[in-house]
C-alpha cells in the first residue's frame, strides 16, 4: 500500500475542514469587531507564520495537524490596553459570543451544503440500488426479495441509488421499524417487500448493515471471456490469450466470471487443468494461481481482468442529477438527517444500544479518505461533506473545552442573567478534558483494533 495515496487525500479534507471552521469564527469575530490576534491551522509550534491585515493578525501553520484555533483578544488571557478593551471578546455582549463560537460548526454544515448542491446539480455515476441476496436465510429472504429487484422507494422515499439505499435503511434500522421497499422486478413489473428491520444490529466492527439485512448488489451473470492479461501472472505462463473463453477448470464446469473467481481464488498454488475456447479451437493447458493475501486469507489470482459485454455498465450504474433548486433543498435535507443519524448514534452508544465500535478515528478516516479518492471526485467530495457534517456535530457537543460547552455556559448566562463563576468553568473544563481524552483512545483502539483485524 503506497502510504500517500491515503495521506494526501487525509491531509487535504482535514486541512479544508479545519480552515472553514476556523473561519467561522474569524469572520464572525471580525463583523463583531473583535480583535483576532492569531489564526492557527494545527497546535502547537508555528512551523511556518507571517502577519497580515490592519490588526497585524498572526497567521500560522502549526505541528499538530488534528485541530485549529482563532486567538481573539481577551481580558483573561493577559492584559488588554485600554484604547483596546471594547474589542476585547470577554467584553462583548453574550449573544455576541454566542454568535461567534456558533459560527464555526456552522461553516462546516454550510460546507457540506455545498458540496451536496454542487454534487447533485452536476450529476455522478452510481450504482443502481438492483439488489442480490445474500446466502443463507436473513430479513430480505423473509421478506421475499428476489435476486434482480430493483428498489424504486422505501416507504414512498424515492431511491435512486445504491449509497441512498444503504442511507435510507440504515435511518430506519436505527429506529428498528419495519420498512416497505417498492421495487421493480426482473421481468419487469411491481412489487412490494416489506422489511423487519427491528432485529438488525448495528455494529460496524463486524460486519456491513446491508449485508446483516441479507442484501448485496446484484451483478449480471458476464460470461467467462478472458480481456486483459497481466505480464508474468499465471494466466500468461500458461499460454492465455484476450478473448478466451473458459470452459472448464480442474473438470469443472465454467459457466460465468463469477465461477471462475471463485474457483481460483479457492485454490491458491495448485496445478489445474485448464480447457478454453479460442474462436473455433479448444485448447488445453495447466493454471497455477499465483497465492496472495487478502485480509489475512491466502487466495489464488492469475492475473487476468474480464472482458466486460458492452451492456453490462448500462445495467449496473446510473447517472443521479438533480435540477437547481430540488438539488439545493436535497442538500439541506441530506445535511440535516445526517446531522439527526449522527446525533441519534452518539446517543445510542451512551446508552449501550449500538457498540463504540462505530466511533472512528483519524486512522479509519484517512482510510477512508484514500478509497474515496481512488472511487473519483464525486465520491471523494461526498466523503469530505460527510466528515464537515461529523466535525460540525461533534463540536456541538456539551463538552466543555468544545464550542458547544461554551454554547451551554453562554446558554446558563441568559437563562441567568449572569455569567457563570469562573470556578464552575475551570472544572467544567478538566471534566471536558477527560471526556475529550476518553473519546479519542476508544476511537484510536477502534482504529488499531480494525487495522489488525483487517
Amino acid at each position: 500500500m503506497n502510504i500517500f495515496e491515503y495521506l494526501i487525500p487525509f491531509i487535504l479534507a482535514l486541512g479544508l475542514l479545519i480552515l472553514v471552521h476556523e473561519l467561522g469564527h474569524y469572520l464572525v469575530a471580525r463583523w463583531c469587531g473583535v480583535k483576532v490576534l492569531r489564526f492557527s491551522i494545527g497546535f502547537g509550534r508555528p512551523l511556518v507564520s507571517w502577519r497580515a491585515g490592519r490588526d497585524r493578525t498572526e497567521w500560522a501553520l502549526a505541528a499538530f495537524p488534528l485541530g485549529g484555533y482563532v486567538k481573539m483578544l481577551d481580558e483573561r488571557e493577559g492584559e488588554v490596553p485600554a484604547g483596546e478593551l471594547q474589542r476585547a471578546f470577554n467584553r462583548q455582549s453574550v449573544w455576541r459570543r454566542f454568535a461567534i463560537v456558533a459560527a464555526g460548526p456552522l461553516a462546516n454544515f454550510l460546507l457540506a451544503i455545498v458540496l451536496y448542491w454542487g454534487l447533485f446539480a452536476t450529476g455522478s455515476q452510481e450504482l443502481k440500488p438492483r439488489v442480490a441476496l445474500m446466502p443463507g436465510d436473513s430479513v430480505a429472504m423473509e421478506a421475499g426479495v428476489q435476486e434482480g429487484d430493483l428498489v424504486k422507494a422505501v416507504d414512498d422515499e424515492p431511491v435512486r441509488s445504491w449509497q441512498e439505499l444503504r442511507w435510507v435503511l440504515l435511518r430506519h434500522a436505527l429506529d428498528a421499524r419495519q420498512v416497505v421497499l417498492r421495487v421493480e422486478t426482473a421481468s419487469g413489473g411491481e412489487g412490494l417487500r416489506r422489511l423487519d428491520l427491528s432485529g438488525i444490529s448495528i455494529d460496524e466492527g463486524e460486519t456491513d448493515l446491508i449485508a446483516t439485512i441479507g442484501l448485496r448488489p446484484w451483478r449480471p451473470a458476464i460470461p467467462p471471456v478472458v480481456g486483459r492479461i497481466v505480464d508474468d501472472g499465471a494466466a500468461a505462463k500458461a499460454g492465455l490469450q484476450p478473448g478466451d473463453r473458459f470452459v472448464s477448470l480442474d473438470g469443472a464446469p465454467i459457466d460465468s466470471w463469477m465461477d471462475l473467481v471463485e474457483q481460483v481464488r479457492n485454490r491458491p498454488g495448485q496445478s489445474l487443468p485448464v480447457t478454453v475456447l479460442r474462436g473455433d479451437r479448444t485448447i488445453e493447458t495447466t493454471l497455477v494461481p499465483d497465492a496472495a493475501e487478502e485480509n489475512g486469507t491466502r487466495i489464488g489470482r492469475i492475473g487476468v481482468a474480464v472482458a466486460e459485454p458492452d451492456d453490462v455498465q448500462e445495467s449496473l450504474f446510473t447517472v443521479v442529477r438533480y435540477g437547481p433548486v430540488e438539488g439545493f433543498v436535497k442538500s439541506l435535507r441530506q445535511t440535516w438527517e445526517t446531522s439527526a443519524l449522527s446525533l441519534k448514534m452518539i446517543g445510542r452508544m451512551i446508552t449501550g444500544d449500538v457498540s463504540w465500535k462505530n466511533l472512528s478515528g483519524p486512522v479509519t478516516i484517512a482510510d477512508y479518505a484514500g478509497q474515496t479518492a481512488k472511487l473519483g471526485l464525486s465520491h471523494y467530495l461526498k466523503f469530505v461533506a460527510l466528515i464537515s457534517i461529523s466535525l460540525g456535530v461533534l463540536n456541538l457537543l456539551p463538552i466543555p473545552v468544545l464550542d458547544g460547552g461554551h454554547l451551554l455556559y453562554y446558554t446558563i448566562e441568559i437563562i441567568k442573567g449572569g455569567p457563570i463563576p469562573e470556578r464552575v468553568m475551570e472544572i467544567g473544563q478538566q471534566i471536558g478534558l477527560i471526556a475529550l481524552a476518553m473519546l479519542m483512545a476508544f476511537a484510536f483502539y477502534n482504529d488499531i483494533n480494525r487495522l489488525i483485524s483487517g
